[in-house]
């Protein structure tokens, strides 16, 4: 059978760590790369590895990266504090690990949570991600946020979701959509991109439209159109903040 190393970054995740750790404890190897936390992260953590590094903070796709360099196992998988593997979703792995016949990589759906909330529209899912790959053949790139492991060869998907209790409530997803747009804008500039008027007119309503309309968030009713109001000023935001990167 081949061993599964997990990766995970952290930063002050003590009230997520536990119960994400709990979901992967069957792993052969569970790599943990820290970012200063100054809360109980790492006593929790040490309860499930020793393979615990503390690391300054070098960016969302460098952090990864450091992460996954760390790992010995032939096959890993990129967790995220605030996700839990199910139940269903750990055998399908387990059959992968088992098989001779399989992808360099595997996608798999996310099922998302807003305030406890389940999204099943607005593009939140099944919202598929490059999470489980074959440790000698992915790799992360250089992107400042939105990250995203990348792999050299086949990939296929995954039936069962990951379980994603992302924002807690409004103020935290303002809050993390303040430092989100920053960086968005800023990796944009490195691009040599920039901003145009009708980028800031006419995206903000259109992703409205598209989560709302297109995208069904009508129909989780009030999270939907919520989130639909947020992610138009999300958008907004990115624009904007470009813009003012190049002085305006």
């Amino acid at each position: 059978m081949n061993r599964l190393s997990v990766f995970i970054i952290t930063h002050n995740e003590e009230e997520n760590i536990r119960a994400c750790l709990e979901s992967v404890k069957w792993a052969d190897e569970i790599v943990i790369v820290d970012n200063e936390s100054n809360d109980g992260t790492i006593e929790i953590c040490r309860e499930y590895t020793d393979r615990i590094f503390q690391e300054e903070w070098k960016g969302y796709s460098r952090q990864k990266q450091s992460a996954l360099d760390k790992t010995e196992g032939d096959w890993v998988f990129g967790l995220d504090a605030d996700e839990r593997l199910t139940q269903k979703l750990s055998f399908e792995i387990k059959d992968i690990l088992t098989s001779d016949e399989v992808n360099d990589g595997y996608k798999v759906p996310r099922k998302s949570y807003f305030s406890e909330k389940c999204i099943k529209h607005g593009g939140w899912y099944p919202d598929y991600q490059l999470r489980l790959f074959k440790r000698e053949k992915g790799s992360f790139g250089n992107e400042a946020v939105h990250e995203s492991a990348k792999v050299e060869g086949s990939v296929g998907y995954l039936k069962s979701p990951i379980e994603h209790y992302t924002y807690s409530s409004i103020s935290d997803f303002i809050k993390r959509m303040d430092l989100y747009t920053s960086l968005f804008a800023e990796d944009l500039r490195k691009k040599g991109k920039k901003a145009r008027w009708e980028q800031l007119i006419l995206r903000p309503p259109f992703t409205f439209f598209r989560m709302f309309f297109l995208q069904r968030g009508i129909l989780d009713g009030y999270y939907g159109f919520l989130l639909a109001i947020l992610y138009s000023y999300y958008t907004f935001l990115k624009y904007a903040k470009l813009r003012e990167t190049w002085k305006c």
